[in-house]
C-alpha cells in the first residue's frame, strides 16, 4: 500500500496568476537564531549587535539584523515556491516596514503576480510578491521576486504570458519606518567602527570593501537549513551530480548575507538596509569560492520629515575568486564580467 501524503513540491504548471499562498511553518526568531547568523557571516553593525548601544539611540533593543528577517520570511516561502526552482532570479520593491526583535514570530503569504514559460519549454519564470507578518499581523516585510522553476511536462502548453511592471526604485515616503526616531547625540561613531556618517558620501563615490570570505560546503548548508529554505538545489547532492553543474549550488541569500558583512569596512555607519530596489543573481556560487564586495553610491537624499537619518542608494556588488580593486561589473558589450556573482541596488540608512 503505498501513501501519496507526501509533498513533491509545485512544478511551473502548477501556479496561476493571482493565486494566493499561505505557508507553513510560523517561526518564532530567538538569540540563538541571531547568535547562529552572526557566526555563519560575522556581521558587526552596532546596532543589531548591542542592545545597550541600539537603547541609547532609541531602539527597545537591539533588533535582528535585517537580512535575517529576509531570510526567515524568504525561507517559509520555498516548500511551495522553490522546491523545484533551478534558480532564483532577482529581486524588486523590497521593502523593511518594521522592526523585528528576538521573540517575534514571523509567518509568510505570497501572491503569483506574473507567469511565462520560458523558449526552451523546460522551464517556466514565476513572479511572487511575498509579505511577512509578526504575530501582530503587521507586516514586517514585502518584496517581490521571480524564480525558475522545473516544467512537470515539457509538452504542457504554455498559459498566457503575464510579466508584471515592476518599479525600478523604491520611493523614499515609503523607507524609514523600520527606525524609531533616533537619539543621534547618543549614537557614539568609535564603537559603531567608523567616523564616517550620511553627510560624508557623494554619488559616484566607489568603495572597496577589501576583505574576502571563503565559503565552505558545511556553513552554506546550515545557513539554508537556519532560514527552514527546503529548494533541493542547495542540499542533495545525489541529485545535483546529474545536473547542470555537477554539485550543490549556494543559496543565492548567502551571498547576500556576506556582501552585505563585508561592506561593514567603508560603510559601517548604514546600519539599516530600507530597500531592496532590484537586483540579480548573475551567477551561482559554489562551496570554496571565495566572495569579495564592492559599493557604489548612487543617490544621496534626506528622508522625507526626518533629520536624525539620511538614505544613501547603493549599488551592492559580489565577485568570487579575484578582489574588487578595479571594481568588475560590466564589459564594453554590456555583459557581467568573469566572476561577478550579484548586482543589488539597496537604499540602506545612515545617522546624519
Amino acid at each position: 500500500m503505498t501513501s501519496t501524503k507526501t509533498n513533491p513540491g509545485n512544478f511551473f504548471e502548477d501556479f496561476r496568476f493571482g493565486q494566493e499562498i499561505k505557508h507553513a511553518t510560523p517561526r518564532t526568531v530567538t538569540v540563538g537564531d541571531v547568535a547562529l547568523y552572526t557566526s555563519l557571516y560575522g556581521t558587526r553593525f552596532a546596532v543589531q549587535s548591542s542592545d545597550a548601544f541600539a537603547k541609547a539611540i532609541g531602539y527597545p533593543r537591539a533588533p535582528l539584523d535585517d537580512l535575517l528577517t529576509f531570510h526567515v520570511v524568504f525561507g517559509k516561502t520555498t516548500p511551495d515556491i522553490s522546491l523545484n526552482a533551478i534558480a532564483n532570479l532577482g529581486y524588486a520593491n523590497c521593502r523593511f516596514l518594521k522592526p523585528v526583535y528576538p521573540g517575534d514570530t514571523l509567518s509568510s503569504i505570497s501572491e503569483i503576480i506574473g507567469v511565462k514559460e520560458n523558449s526552451n519549454r523546460e522551464t517556466g519564470t514565476v513572479y511572487v510578491r511575498s509579505t511577512g507578518r509578526n504575530q501582530n499581523n503587521e507586516v514586517v516585510l514585502e518584496y517581490t521576486r521571480w524564480v525558475m522553476v522545473r516544467k512537470r511536462d515539457k509538452a504542457s502548453p504554455a498559459p498566457e504570458a503575464i510579466v508584471p511592471e515592476l518599479a525600478k526604485r523604491v520611493d523614499l515616503a515609503e523607507i524609514g519606518s523600520a527606525v524609531p526616531r533616533l537619539d543621534i547625540a547618543e549614537y557614539n561613531f568609535d564603537l559603531a567602527g567608523s567616523p564616517y556618517h550620511w553627510g560624508d558620501y557623494e554619488p559616484g563615490e566607489r568603495i572597496d570593501h577589501v576583505d574576502g570570505m571563503t565559503l565552505e560546503e558545511a556553513e552554506h548548508q546550515i545557513a539554508t537549513r537556519l532560514y527552514q529554505n527546503t529548494a533541493k538545489v542547495h542540499f542533495n547532492q545525489h541529485t545535483e551530480a546529474k545536473g547542470r553543474f555537477g554539485k550543490r549550488i549556494v543559496y543565492g541569500g548567502v551571498i547576500i548575507s556576506l556582501a552585505r558583512t563585508l561592506s561593514f569596512n567603508g560603510l559601517a555607519n548604514a546600519f539599516h538596509l530600507a530597500a531592496i530596489n532590484g537586483g540579480r543573481h548573475v551567477s551561482p556560487c559554489f562551496a570554496g569560492d571565495t566572495v569579495y564586495a564592492w559599493s557604489e553610491v548612487l543617490e544621496k537624499a534626506e528622508l522625507p520629515g526626518r533629520k536624525d537619518v539620511g538614505a544613501l542608494r547603493t549599488r551592492l556588488v559580489a565577485v568570487k575568486d579575484r578582489d574588487c580593486a578595479s571594481f568588475p561589473l560590466k564589459r564594453e558589450d554590456g555583459q557581467y564580467e568573469e566572476g561577478v556573482l550579484l548586482d543589488l541596488d539597496l537604499w540602506v540608512l545612515l545617522p546624519q
